[in-house]
């Protein structure tokens, strides 16, 4: 039987007790002289127990002490782990001082780690991050249960067990140092693209907003709409993929900071919940991953697959992964995904224009073709049912939060593609 007591609580057994009077009276008459102790006297009884030990009490009365606890040590991964969080914490920090490094690092061995993250997760059929994510209530249920049963005998072992939790989000941060967060810190798009991206005049939105107008209606002839409704992309997404993948190659021939890389894009399984954070797409850069959400209109999402696929390749800040999707978009031989890409940049150069004239505003979107109006009529009306929760509150203070510490003005980037678009059409200005 297993009993907890004190050393006040146990009075030793009588034979025990008959035993220490005589080894007491020996060791008084030994302290008389100077010769060492019988030898055959054997060893004393077993000392009482030292308070808070479990104590267990054999047939013949005989204490038994229960074995000291298993004192468990950091694994030695988890110091490599903290080691290589260090360095990338070093490397971080000088990214942030120096553009010029951080865009060697983003181009080089960043480039090496985006791709073979890429390569190993293109191999999946659903999307790592989002299984990650759904089994995430799964994961720490057997966390918490592991850390109950095997380090919560002692607060030395519950410190090792922090340790190496924390030993995994130490390689979530190097993951995204040694693969996209110099890339934050980086020249940005407008300069390597030889633009002038300076403060925008009313005048120069309504012109960028009336050649998107145009570009427009001039794809959209070429593209099947729904009766008054949705256009229809005519493919896969499989086949979206390769179609964005050429025009990707396309850029990358005029642009050499552009990233070759053969990856695909990740439909997520939830995406009807997921709409509910106002999410369209995701790069997860800790498993290397554009992922998509299909639940949005079919417009949305070949815009959406080129941003993420932009992110893949090193293009860290929103505006830049926005414009990097508009170049990509126009440049492929497909006319739906062209579509895609002027009729979504005119979505933000618009709303620029309405906060600058409102009466600006409604020339550039009278012009449109009615097929568009369609479009874009149905998308406000699909939106309606997203439109306001708590879940997308949370999201976009999450979202606004990381893009802020990542040294941008927030979620506010996104839009600021206008300034970028009106450059682009400043530079091509006849």
């Amino acid at each position: 039987m297993n009993t907890k007591r004190t050393h006040q609580e146990i009075s030793p057994p009588q034979d025990i007790s008959e035993e220490t009077e005589k080894l007491s009276d020996r060791a008084a008459s030994c302290d008389k002289c100077t010769d060492t102790p019988d030898a055959e006297a054997g060893p004393g009884p077993t000392p009482p127990p030292k308070s808070n030990e479990k104590v267990t009490m054999q047939n013949d009365n005989t204490a038994v002490l229960p074995q000291p606890a298993v004192i468990y040590r950091l694994p030695l991964v988890c110091k490599i782990l903290f080691a290589l969080a260090g360095v990338s914490a070093v490397i971080y920090l000088i990214a942030m001082q120096s553009t010029a490094f951080a865009d060697w690092w983003s181009r080089y061995p960043g480039a090496a780690g985006r791709s073979v993250l890429a390569q190993l997760t293109n191999r999946l059929p659903c999307s790592l991050a989002e299984a990650l994510v759904l089994f995430l209530p799964v994961i720490l249920f057997f966390l918490i249960r592991t850390a109950i049963k095997k380090y919560s005998d002692c607060w030395h072992n519950t410190l090792v067990y922090l340790g190496m939790l924390l030993s995994v989000a130490s390689l979530l941060f190097t993951l995204m140092v040694w693969g996209f967060g110099t890339g934050y810190y980086g020249q940005t798009l407008d300069k390597k693209l030889g633009l002038e991206r300076r403060d925008v005049s009313v005048e120069e939105l309504k012109y960028t907003a009336e050649q998107l107008v145009e570009e427009v209606n001039r794809t959209a002839e070429q593209v099947t709409f729904r009766n008054e409704n949705f256009s229809v992309m005519p493919y896969s997404i499989n086949e979206m993929n390769d179609k964005l993948l050429e025009a990707y190659d396309k850029v990358s021939d005029k642009y050499d900071f552009v990233q070759r890389l053969d990856s695909r894009v990740k439909p997520v399984v939830n995406s009807e919940l997921w709409s509910y954070t106002h999410i369209t797409g995701v790069y997860s850069y800790f498993t290397g991953e554009a992922n998509i959400n299909v639940n949005f209109p079919d417009y949305t999402i070949v815009f959406t697959a080129a941003h993420e696929l932009a992110h893949q390749r090193g293009i860290a800040r929103e505006d830049e992964a926005n414009f990097m999707a508009f170049l990509v978009c126009t440049a492929s031989d497909d006319p739906y995904i062209q579509y895609c890409g002027y009729l979504n940049m005119y979505e933000y150069v618009r709303n620029s224009l309405y906060s600058a004239s409102a009466d600006m505003y409604k020339e550039a979107n009278d012009r449109l073709s009615l097929n568009v109006k369609y479009e874009l009529y149905s998308y406000s009306k699909f939106f309606d049912k997203y439109r306001k929760n708590v879940v997308a509150n949370v999201s976009e203070v999450v979202n606004d939060t990381y893009l802020k510490i990542q040294g941008t003005p927030g979620t506010k980037s996104y839009g600021m593609v206008t300034d970028l678009a009106v450059a682009y059409y400043r530079s091509i200005k006849p």
